[in-house]
């Protein structure tokens, strides 16, 4: 029998640029079944959840390609929404943002990629600096507080846009003396995590990959 595990994203289904990279690191015996928290919005509807200076903002990739930038606390009941609704037919659900939910309530197991990231970075950065990405410049000094005592530093870099820089914030964080790097988003690719590596030189963590490891053990 085949075991079901949900994705939800905070942006819209189904993730055509992210479940094609963690399907492999599941057994032949599960497959993913996905849900977005904008699935059921207008583009008018989700321009109200954008942020207002100051604001947590997060960002996701919508179904055509766009993306779209997203208020924490408008963002949270329709994630709540398809977390309940995904429960009836999955065994476990990953919650596809690395953002900090703590709120969230579940039934059945519930993955949040900022806590499996934080204790992978804590076992392995001994006395190293972690470089961290994030998607956006503005989220640089509000998203990476999660980090707490690990020393950090930070650069941004859009996974959703592809011509984005990747090189220059790469480099950005090996000169400001990273040892290891996150990439702190699940929009990040296999791509971008060659890129970053090509680059630096330096061990990348790529959440998506991590995630979906953690996944598969659950299953």
């Amino acid at each position: 029998m085949t075991k079901k595990i949900g994705l939800v994203t905070i942006g819209q289904s189904p993730r055509v640029d992210m479940t094609p990279e963690m399907e492999p690191f599941l057994g032949d015996d599960c497959s993913f079944v996905e849900a977005g928290a904008l699935d059921d919005l207008t583009l008018e509807e989700i321009e109200k959840l954008a942020p207002q200076e100051g604001e947590t903002t997060y960002v996701s990739r919508l179904r055509l390609g766009s993306y779209a930038k997203l208020e924490k606390s408008k963002l949270l009941p329709f994630v709540q929404e398809k977390i309940i609704k995904l429960e009836e037919e999955v065994s476990s659900t990953i919650l596809v943002c690395t953002g900090s939910f703590p709120t969230l309530t579940h039934t059945k197991p519930l993955l949040f990629p900022d806590k499996i990231l934080m204790g992978m970075v804590q076992s392995v950065i001994g006395n190293g600096m972690l470089g961290v990405m994030v998607p956006l410049q503005e989220q640089e000094g509000v998203l990476t507080g999660k980090w707490g005592n690990v020393p950090h530093v930070t650069a941004s870099a859009n996974p959703y846009l592809e011509e984005d820089d990747f090189v220059t914030p790469s480099l950005k964080l090996k000169e400001s003396g990273a040892t290891i790097i996150v990439l702190d988003c699940m929009g990040y690719t296999e791509k971008h995590k060659n890129i970053v590596k090509r680059t630096t030189n330096l061990p990348v963590i790529l959440s998506r990959s991590v995630v979906a490891r953690v996944a598969a053990e659950l299953s």
